[in-house]
């Protein structure tokens, strides 16, 4: 899942976000929550959240090593204000 939904304006861009979605990654190693920090954007740069800091390790790793690490939207729905986004996290040769 995608966490921190709750800190962008998720409501607005909820009805431009539909499955098979392509999510962008980007490190942001200068947070200051978290060096291995990893930002989720949707195609059109709208940021999304982060991939949860339990399992950014290994992807913050292959990224710094020159990896390119994106996701795909698989389903989306939501709980009471929150918004869940599902993804799957695919990795390719650059």
């Amino acid at each position: 899942h995608v966490a921190g939904t709750s800190h962008v304006p998720i409501k607005d861009m909820e009805p431009g976000l539909t499955a098979n979605d392509v999510l962008v990654f980007k490190r942001e190693p200068e947070n200051e929550h978290d060096a291995l920090a990893i930002r989720i954007h949707d195609e059109k740069g709208h940021k999304l959240g982060y991939v949860p800091q339990a399992k950014n390790e290994i992807l913050a790793r292959l990224m710094d090593a020159g990896k390119l690490v994106f996701g795909k939207l698989v389903e989306k729905h939501w709980h009471e204000e929150w918004l869940k986004l599902e993804i799957k996290v695919f990795m390719r040769e650059v």
